[in-house]
């Protein structure tokens, strides 16, 4: 036995030696960055552009609070608090609503690759960018795509979707509650019904809209709706809101093929987030500390009140709305009633470069706006009153920039 375990002490030793002697014989190639030796540096900036938006105090003081493990049961309890908070700013009692590790685009892809199979007709509201996204997800999918296509700055009636579900008869409507890339803010009473009378679900996008106008998911029939956390919610963004109804949980769990993405498989995450039962199944390791400023950010949207936060928005971009105005700058979507409270659009005044007014704006005054994006782009500049930055001191300050901007950049006077 001794000389075994003599034989076996120098196999080992030997083995180690080499070990050794081979990472002795590799030299690095890369040196240890310069740039990470010196302290990390973040301007201080007023984010007034489409998103991400300022963090509240609270909230970033929740971000550096020591980290826990992701299935213990302190996690379990604000993962509770958070979903209490998803349905009161959805207005929804869905026992299906949770958290996805992810950005808006995450939180689309998870709706689509759940609800759409191979073969499927879907139809889409594409007057801007997410309608464009939303269509290519699809096409991915495999689905049968029809695009409601629309001008940038218009937005659908009744009627209009009426005749396309009776056209194409699909199991999934998609709208943009606040299209973020040309400011329209689409109505959505009645929609809810009109689909369930063709046996149609309505997913609604409420990333851009969601905090800072109305929308109730259970009254207006919404079937699926997600949102963002960037925005209204001054959370950090990378994680995403979602929320399925009893009908789109059925024609989930009733597919004939399982959804293109475990990762944004939502049987599984149900499962993670105690949605199907008390007991939770692992799926990923999920953004701990996300979460911690997302529950803070719910908590602070609860304790202002939904009703108090639409009116605040409401009345800061009207202040905006006049500031520009005063400024001889045209505002992009023509209908005041379908003007998003969040985030406003205005032509680029004739004669300029967007990129110079932005830049202006940004190096002299430190304030974030932004150009268009997707078919408004180099058509507009996009402005951003998000949650705790929506006021009119805000404003004031914006336009005094603006003001100064339309002075100094040079202009073109071809």
């Amino acid at each position: 036995m001794f000389r075994m375990l003599t034989k076996a002490s120098v196999t080992l030793g030997s083995r180690a030696a080499g070990w050794v002697r081979t990472m002795g014989s590799q030299q690095l190639l890369v040196p240890p960055p310069e740039a990470l030796s010196k302290p990390l540096s973040v301007p201080k900036r007023l984010l007034l552009g489409p998103g991400p938006s300022d963090l509240a105090p609270r909230v970033l003081a929740a971000g550096s609070l020591r980290m826990i493990g992701h299935m213990q049961k302190e996690m379990f309890q604000i993962m509770e608090e958070i979903k209490q908070g998803i349905q009161y700013v959805f207005q929804t009692r869905n026992p299906l609503s949770l958290v996805v590790s992810g950005s808006g685009h995450c939180a689309m892809e998870t709706a689509l690759f759940n609800l759409l199979e191979p073969g499927d007709s879907f139809l889409v509201g594409t007057n801007g960018i997410w309608g464009m996204r939303a269509a290519e997800m699809a096409e991915r999918i495999g689905a049968r795509v029809h695009q409601m296509i629309k001008q940038p700055g218009e937005h659908y009636t009744l009627q209009e979707v009426e005749e396309g579900l009776a056209q194409h008869k699909p199991v999934l409507l998609f709208l943009t509650h606040g299209e973020s890339s040309t400011g329209v803010l689409q109505p959505l009473d009645g929609f809810g019904e009109l689909c369930h009378r063709y046996q149609c679900l309505l997913l609604v996008d409420s990333v851009a809209s969601l905090g800072g106008a109305p929308i109730y998911m259970d009254q207006q029939g919404i079937d699926v709706m997600y949102s963002g956390s960037q925005k209204v919610l001054n959370a950090p963004p990378g994680v995403s809101l979602i929320s399925f109804n009893d009908k789109a949980k059925r024609k989930v769990y009733s597919r004939k093929t399982k959804p293109v993405s475990f990762y944004t498989d939502i049987t599984y995450l149900a499962k993670l987030w105690g949605c199907e039962g008390k007991t939770r199944v692992i799926h990923h390791t999920m953004p701990v500390t996300s979460l911690y400023c997302l529950r803070e950010s719910l908590a602070l949207i609860a304790e202002q009140g939904l009703e108090n936060s639409w009116r605040r928005h409401r009345e800061a971009t009207a202040h905006l709305h006049k500031r520009l105005q005063e400024l001889g700058l045209k505002l992009f979507v023509k209908d005041p009633e379908i003007r998003l409270p969040t985030i406003t659009t205005v032509f680029v005044p004739a004669g300029y470069d967007w990129r110079d007014i932005v830049s202006y704006v940004l190096n002299r005054f430190s304030i974030e706006i932004s150009g268009g994006l997707g078919p408004t782009e180099e058509k507009v500049l996009r402005i951003g009153l998000l949650g705790g930055n929506a006021t009119t001191e805000n404003v004031d300050r914006l336009a005094e920039a603006l003001r100064e901007a339309l002075q100094r950049c040079p202009k073109n006077k071809l």
